[in-house]
């Protein structure tokens, strides 16, 4: 990580060592693991509603929780397991958000079975590379776009849940099918 005194950065990031960190070596950088998408999507999901540094600050208890991710255990989650997610304290005790992780799940096994990559299925929605948007300020950012229209449409269609067109927007911000910081950003477009 560069000097946090010199570097440039995004408008929306606190001074917070942790939303730095991410800032400047996740958020925006190109990512293609199934199971990391997964998780991302998931992530974004269970911020509806709250702030990004919220779910950042609760992401290893996610990490630890929720099986570190696998979409193979959080579809097979029964009662009991749901029960005690609902009791955890470290991570965002919503029973709706809990029971779309696990649907979620379902839907990303269903996906791989009709013969899909999950990276391939999701990053076909910016036609495989990411797209290197030029914004000045951050009040040029849309909240939302044709493409995550699209992508939240799909999505839907194929038995996800809290994947409405911001969520998938915010989601490919954080992934890097979309770059969006902002050009005055040291991790901007050249």
């Amino acid at each position: 990580m560069t000097n946090q005194l010199t570097t440039k950065r995004c408008a929306w990031v606190s001074t917070d060592p942790l939303y730095i960190e991410y800032h400047d070596n996740e958020w925006g950088v190109p990512l293609r693991d199934n199971y990391r998408l997964f998780e991302f999507l998931l992530l974004e999901g269970a911020q509806a509603g709250l702030s990004w540094i919220t779910v950042l600050k609760k992401r290893e208890n996610y990490r630890a929780a929720f099986d570190n991710f696998n979409p193979y255990k959080i579809a097979a989650y029964k009662q009991d397991k749901i029960d005690a997610l609902l009791q955890n304290p470290g991570i965002i005790r919503n029973r709706l958000k809990i029971a779309s992780a696990i649907s979620n799940a379902q839907a990303y096994i269903k996906l791989t079975e009709e013969g899909m990559d999950f990276s391939q299925y999701l990053w076909q929605f910016v036609g495989g590379e990411p797209i290197l948007n030029r914004w000045k300020s951050i009040k040029q950012v849309p909240a939302k776009t044709e493409l995550s229209d699209a992508m939240s449409k799909d999505l839907k269609r194929r038995g996800f849940k809290f994947v409405g067109s911001t969520i998938c927007y915010a989601f490919m911000q954080a992934v890097g099918m979309v770059n969006d910081h902002t050009v005055d950003c040291d991790c901007g477009p050249v």
